[in-house]
């Protein structure tokens, strides 16, 4: 005789600290689970109630007094329907990263997470004690064994459950996008499958969370370690998933769900990341200073794809050095997004700091300083049109020019979020051609013109930086995976090259302090996984 459980998948785009808000989405999805989809269980994402990661709020007694409301209330209202749900749980001073399964009022079970990550943007030491035992639970009839996040990664609370008799593991999970996370994921929930011979419904958030982005990727894997079903990435969804067990055997269904690109995978990421960071924190809109390179064209691009146009302005600032193609071409991507613009000339404001610092100035040669005062103009303009309109700046600095400090300080710095700052240069070209494989928006010029910064006469960035493709090659080896100098060296890269790139990726450490967050899409970004000291006497 075979026994079925409908198991719904709440892939729930939660914010942080907005407990109220998050009760509701969890009520309202309970609601919709059972009554439309006739779902006898549903499994919200890790720490729904606060959502993730709440950080230093969990030491505010009144936030986890607040949360600890909420989910009595959430007991209260939600009848007829088996509920996972993730919550801070404080225990004789004790605070657990925990769930509970709760049924028409009562905790039938409760877990607490065992291995608490705590490295790259994790820091959960900090916060939570480990758990130290499973927690298996019939629901139907069926054993079911539930396991939170990093618990997956080690194979210890998978196997517990299966021993104490589990048939499927439910899984809340808080797992921000990386490039290669899918396969990272499959890679261990399979092993964990296989190993244990159960099944595992992996359910995971999505949404913007500072410079976070939670792709979602919700998946249900049978025993044999396959794939049968996938919510999808990047989408709020309610997903049923049906299982059926007899005394030797599971079955769940196999639906087939197409593999997007890498280019795709990122743009969405970005466009996600641009949406929940300016609605969260409630911006009216966002401001960009349109330049004619391909950087600032995609973050316009970006912005109107994740708020609309009428949520988007864009400003020329033109200089002296300001080519006439750099302005046609600006022009054209405004007319082809249809957005508001304005253009303004920063030669007033450039010449009167000029006359102002002329007395300090004197007997001194043009440098890099008169260049960084224009990019500075722009800066000042741009942020007095954000405070006088409420719209945030978003910076156009990409991952390349981050690294080695190819920025000016309190000018193309200045701003709320870096929308390219994990993104390395070689990708912005791929993402805007993959942009305009949808809707031709971006001039082909703008993508083909060597990349400037237009603050001298006939600059181009190779005046200063490697190529690009090189600068990123090295970039990738010294900062993702860690190589030294004369390891690099020993991949076929000119030694003085390298030892330049790394000398200014220290130099500018101070510079990336001071700078927007920006949208993380990479295992090693600038942000909270980088803990660099800026005094420092290491140079390899």
């Amino acid at each position: 005789m075979s026994k079925k459980l409908k198991i719904a998948l709440a892939q729930l785009n939660l914010t942080v600290g907005d407990i109220q808000g998050n009760l509701k989405k969890l009520i309202d999805a309970s609601n919709h689970a059972r009554d439309h989809l006739k779902a006898d269980v549903i499994v919200f994402p890790e720490l729904s109630i606060t959502g993730y990661p709440p950080e230093d709020l969990l030491f505010r007694k009144t936030f986890l007094d607040e949360a600890n409301e909420a989910l009595n209330k959430f007991k209260s209202e939600v009848q007829n329907i088996h509920c996972v749900v993730g919550h801070p749980y404080l225990n004789s001073q004790r605070l657990f990263n925990s769930c509970s399964l709760i049924y028409n009022g009562t905790i039938l079970a409760r877990y607490s997470k065992q291995h608490l990550p705590n490295y790259g943007v994790f820091d959960e030491d900090r916060y939570f004690k480990s758990g130290d035992s499973s927690s298996v639970v019939p629901i139907n009839g069926i054993p079911v064994g539930i396991v939170i996040c990093e618990d997956l990664w080690e194979p210890g609370p998978v196997h517990q459950s299966a021993f104490h008799g589990a048939r499927v593991i439910l899984s809340p999970n808080a797992s921000p996008f990386e490039i290669n996370k899918h396969e990272q994921r499959h890679l261990i929930l399979s092993k964990r499958a296989k190993d244990s011979n159960v099944p595992i419904v992996y359910v995971n958030c999505v949404g913007g969370q500072d410079e976070l982005i939670f792709d979602g990727d919700s998946m249900v894997i049978d025993q044999t370690g396959k794939i049968c079903q996938q919510v999808g990435i990047f989408n709020e969804k309610i997903f049923l998933s049906e299982i059926e067990f007899t005394s030797t055997e599971t079955k769940i269904e196999s639906l087939e769900s197409p593999s997007p690109s890498d280019e795709e995978k990122i743009y969405n990421a970005l466009v996600l990341g641009v949406r929940d960071y300016i609605e969260k924190n409630h911006f009216p809109g966002v401001i960009i200073g349109l330049s004619g390179g391909i950087d600032s064209a995609l973050v316009l691009a970006i912005a109107v794809d994740a708020l609309g146009k009428d949520r988007v302005a864009a400003y020329l600032l033109p200089s002296r050095y300001t080519s006439d193609i750099s302005n046609e071409d600006a022009l054209t991507l405004i007319k082809n997004l249809n957005v508001e613009h304005d253009i303004i000339s920063i030669e007033p404001t450039f010449k009167s700091f000029i006359e102002s610092l002329s007395p300090v100035f004197a007997g001194k040669k043009p440098d890099v300083t008169e260049e960084n005062l224009q990019s500075r103009c722009r800066g000042v303009i741009l942020m007095a049109i954000s405070n006088k309109t409420g719209r945030l700046i978003l910076t156009t600095g990409n991952r390349s020019e981050v690294a080695v400090g190819y920025a000016t300080l309190y000018g193309d710095m200045a701003g709320g979020l870096d929308v390219l700052k994990d993104v390395p240069k070689t990708m912005v070209y791929r993402l805007a051609n993959y942009r305009n494989q949808l809707d031709a928006i971006i001039p082909q010029r703008i993508i083909d013109r060597p990349p400037t910064a237009e603050l001298a006469v006939n600059q181009k960035d190779e005046d200063t930086l490697p190529p690009y493709p090189t600068l990123d090659k090295i970039l990738e080896l010294y900062l993702n995976q860690q190589l030294g100098i004369e390891d690099i060296v020993a991949q076929g890269f000119d030694k003085d090259v390298v030892t330049k790139v790394v000398r200014m990726i220290h130099l500018s450490e101070y510079k990336r302090r001071q700078a927007p967050i920006g949208i993380r899409i990479n295992h090693t970004a600038f942000g909270r996984d980088r803990r660099y000291p800026i005094t420092s006497g290491y140079k390899g």
